[in-house]
């Protein structure tokens, strides 16, 4: 039993310990998003949606939850931000070819239709982020609508 209290014990000082490291945090400036919107055009209940459901991990700008400030917890949501950002980044859009941004609007079209996004995990403690069918079906017009201008513009040699 002795053993035990000293691994409870060990194990507790691991974790106080562990409160005063964590990972960078994700707090770009939302201005980042503004080429993303003015190319996209979304209309307003769609910005809403993204607003609610896809800035914290598609964007330079997440807005942190109290119990971010666990560890480990933190380490969790950083490396979800830094997957998300990897596979669609709103405030990196400027520099995409036309081919890519099609790309990701066909994937964004994919995962919302297929209800894989947002994950299920985020709207977990993100009840606003859970769509509707009328909201997932406006997101996936506006979407194809989006690529329906890709497909219109010329594409380089």
């Amino acid at each position: 039993m002795k053993i035990i209290k000293r691994i409870l014990w060990a194990l507790l000082i691991v974790f106080i310990v562990a409160q005063f490291f964590g990972p960078e945090k994700n707090e770009g400036e939302l201005a980042s998003i503004q080429p993303f919107l003015a190319e996209t055009n979304p209309p307003e209940d769609v910005k809403i949606i993204l607003e609610e459901t896809c800035y914290d991990c598609h964007s330079d700008h997440t807005r942190y939850p109290w119990y971010n400030k666990i560890t480990p917890v933190n380490y969790w949501l950083a490396e979800h931000v830094e997957d998300g950002k990897k596979h669609f980044n709103l405030s990196n859009w400027e520099g995409s070819s036309v081919k890519r941004k099609d790309h990701k609007f066909d994937e964004l079209i994919e995962m919302v239709e297929d209800k894989e996004m947002p994950l299920e995990s985020y709207t977990w403690t993100h009840s606003e982020a859970k769509l509707s069918d009328a909201q997932i079906k406006s997101v996936i017009d506006w979407a194809k609508q989006v690529r329906i201008k890709y497909a219109l513009l010329p594409k380089p040699e």
